[in-house]
């Protein structure tokens, strides 16, 4: 099997101007409405202790994105095609997991978007702007033109990124002692919370999307792989800054004192502290933060996910349907159509326990699947050629994240099987 040559071709040369890809969109997609509450709850509970987790949270991610995007620029190939090298298994397990996780996801991403959007206009039910944001998501990739979902993402990003590091900004002069906490430690009994911190900053199903959407910049030979990590360094960096805010905010109103911040429910809450504690402005500003962040990722899924879902029927049929082409297919489509409508059922009937269960425990070895297949993937000369002289470093942080997030998939089907 002939892999593409990693040496740059002469004369191939990225412009700065466009060093900055798609990067911000995965790690947006990933910051959702429950990353918000366990940076806040972390604030709350233990100070700026956990700032180190965060960190780490972010260089582990940063690993995982360059090696999607380097796998696609080197292999010629994409993460399905990659999986589907490993074995009928691992496009098996895709399969599986996309449609019971684009159904649950369907209701859960839409129904946090109106959380945030109830508690600005509340003239509406919670149900009714689930429905508005769903369509919403769906109105802008039903055409697949990535043109019109990456301006949508950009505008959506900035508004998140200004208001909560905004509301942030305003409160770090309350922290006062606070800052005596932020010596890196591990109280006793936090272990596995500071795990679930570390591996839920800005990581989630669209990780594995990077690559269709580095494929719609044109960013395809290996040339691209300096720009790859820039584009994934920038987006994690922001990802931190913005994970950190959520900290610092907690930290700053919240530590030392008896309230809890509990489920996304708490980050309504939570504004209306803001708005007493500093002023009622403040309150506003950080609910659209929290409404950005969430209909970022709700964007960004419908988007994201039905490329893969459109690669993983393009693979196990032997299509002959360029990867160009995926945003037009009829399966892609099925996809978007499948998070869009279906899901809305949940939103009156509830969420039936069995599929729930199989959400968790299919999703809970989602991470830990991405690392060691990229681990593997991209250490094989015959798929990617010559490996590049940073494989060494990429290889020990892939084997971290890999031990993170095994312990943290353990935990997690523990959780659901016998608790």
């Amino acid at each position: 099997m002939q892999a593409h040559q990693t040496d740059l071709q002469p004369g191939a040369r990225v412009s700065k101007k466009s060093i900055i890809g798609p990067g911000l969109i995965v790690a947006a997609t990933g910051v959702g409405a429950g990353d918000l509450v366990a940076a806040l709850v972390a604030g709350t509970n233990y100070g700026l202790v956990f700032l180190w987790a965060i960190i780490l949270g972010s260089i582990l991610k940063f690993a995982l994105n360059e090696g999607v995007g380097r796998w696609h620029v080197t292999s010629g190939k994409t993460m399905l095609e990659g999986w589907h090298l490993m074995g009928k298994w691992a496009t098996g397990y895709f399969g599986v997991y996309s449609i019971i996780w684009g159904f649950v996801y369907g209701a859960a991403g839409t129904a946090s978007c109106a959380l945030a959007m109830s508690a600005l206009f509340p003239q509406l039910s919670l149900t009714q702007w689930a429905i508005i944001h769903g369509i919403a998501a769906f109105l802008l990739v039903w055409s697949g033109k990535y043109k019109i979902f990456e301006s949508a993402m950009n505008v959506l990003i900035g508004i998140m990124f200004i208001t909560v590091v905004g509301c942030a900004v305003i409160i770090i002069p309350e922290l006062g002692d606070v800052l005596g906490t932020a010596v890196p430690a591990l109280p006793e009994g936090s272990l596995l919370y500071a795990l679930g911190l570390i591996g839920g900053v800005g990581g989630s199903l669209t990780m594995a999307s990077y690559g269709y959407w580095l494929q719609e910049k044109k960013w395809t030979t290996p040339s691209f792989i300096h720009a790859i990590r820039v584009d994934s360094a920038v987006a994690y960096i922001a990802t931190a800054i913005f994970t950190l805010s959520l900290l610092i905010m907690g930290a700053g109103l919240l530590y030392g004192t008896d309230v809890n911040i509990a489920g996304e429910a708490g980050l309504v809450d939570f504004a209306g502290i803001i708005g007493n504690e500093l002023h009622p402005a403040v309150k506003y500003l950080f609910l659209i933060g929290f409404w950005s962040a969430s209909f970022t990722s709700v964007l960004g899924v419908w988007n994201g996910v039905p490329y893969l879902f459109s690669d993983f029927i393009r693979t196990i049929t032997h299509s002959t349907i360029s990867k160009d082409a995926l945003s037009k297919t009829k399966s892609y489509r099925f996809f978007v159509l499948w998070l869009t409508f279906p899901p809305m059922l949940l939103h009156f009937l509830g969420k039936p326990v069995g599929l729930i269960i199989a959400y968790g425990a299919l999703g809970a070895i989602f991470m830990p699947f991405l690392a060691i297949t990229l681990i593997y993937l991209l250490n094989k000369k015959e798929y990617v050629g010559t490996v590049d002289r940073s494989q060494k470093i990429s290889n020990v942080v892939l084997s971290v994240s890999i031990l993170l997030f095994l312990v943290l998939a353990i935990n997690e089907l523990i959780n659901i099987f016998l608790k």
